[in-house]
C-alpha cells in the first residue's frame, strides 16, 4: 500500500469490481500453487490491506516493511515451507500456465534458485522466482546491501558461485512487452488489456496478440524506465 509511485495500488480496482490483488489470485486458482500466502509490511498503512485479505479468506503474514528478504524468510519458517515461488502482487495478469511450466522446470533441474527475470525472454509482468528453505535462509543470513534485503533474491544472482541457479526460458523472446505496474500509466495499459480481452484466465499469448496487432496501447507506458526500485536501491547500497 506504500508504494511511492502508485500508492495503494494493491487495491485499486481493476476489472468486473475486482481489486489488482483480488485478480491476480484469480489467475492463480488454475496454477500448481499448493499454498498462496501474501507476505505483507506490518506498518499501520497495511491495515486496509490484512483487513482486506482476511475477508476474502487469503492467507497473509506481516513482517519488516523494508527488509522483505527477512519478511520472506519468516513467513516461510511460520508456514513451514519447504519451496517458495514468488509473484509480486503488481503483476496481476500472471499467467498460470508459466507458473505451472515453472514448478515443473524447478522440480526437474534441482537447482536452488529459478528465475526468468536476469537472461529474460518472457514479458516484464510475468516474473516468477522459485526457490528452496535452504537457500532463502542462506541469503538471510549472509545478505548485507539494502538492496539484497528489499528485493528479496539479488544475494542469489549475486553469488553464482553459492547457489545452483537456473534460468528460465521460452523460444520466443518477448521481453520487449511490458505489462507489470508501476506507475499510473502502467495501470492504464492494464485495465485496456482488460477490457479487449475477456476470457479468463488471461493468456499471455492473448496479451502478446493484442499489443502486436495494437502497437498504440505500447505507447501508454513506453516511457518508463524498467526496475526503477531496484536501481534505486542499488544506488543506495
Amino acid at each position: 500500500m506504500g508504494s511511492k509511485r502508485l500508492p495503494g495500488k494493491v487495491l485499486l480496482d481493476l476489472v468486473d469490481g475486482k481489486k489488482i490483488i483480488e485478480f491476480l489470485f484469480e489467475q492463480l486458482k488454475t496454477s500448481k500453487l499448493q499454498q498462496k500466502i501474501v507476505a505483507i509490511p506490518d506498518d499501520g498503512s497495511n491495515d486496509i490491506l490484512f483487513n482486506f485479505l482476511n475477508d476474502m479468506k487469503i492467507l497473509s503474514y506481516r513482517g519488516s516493511k523494508f527488509d522483505v528478504l527477512d519478511r520472506y524468510y519468516h513467513c516461510a519458517k511460520n508456514f513451514s515451507l519447504n519451496h517458495i515461488m514468488r509473484i509480486t502482487g503488481d503483476n496481476p495478469l500472471i499467467d498460470p500456465k508459466i507458473i505451472n511450466d515453472a514448478i515443473e522446470e524447478y522440480c526437474h533441474s534441482n537447482c536452488d534458485y529459478l528465475t526468468n527475470s536476469i537472461d529474460r525472454t518472457f514479458p516484464n509482468g510475468t516474473e516468477v522466482e522459485i526457490f528452496s528453505f535452504n537457500a532463502l535462509e542462506v541469503a538471510w543470513k549472509n545478505a548485507k546491501k539494502k538492496s539484497e534485503r528489499e528485493h528479496v533474491t539479488p544475494y542469489f544472482y549475486n553469488n553464482p558461485n553459492k547457489f545452483k541457479i537456473y534460468h528460465f526460458k521460452q523460444k520466443n523472446d518477448q521481453s520487449k512487452f511490458r505489462y507489470t505496474i508501476d506507475r499510473k500509466e502502467d495501470y492504464d495499459l492494464v485495465v485496456e488489456i482488460l477490457s479487449k480481452i475477456k476470457t479468463r484466465p488471461i493468456k499471455t499469448s492473448d496479451i502478446i496478440d493484442l499489443l502486436t496487432n495494437t502497437p498504440e496501447l505500447l505507447k501508454l507506458n513506453s516511457h518508463i524506465i524498467p526496475n526503477e526500485g531496484y536501481i534505486k536501491s542499488i544506488n543506495e547500497d
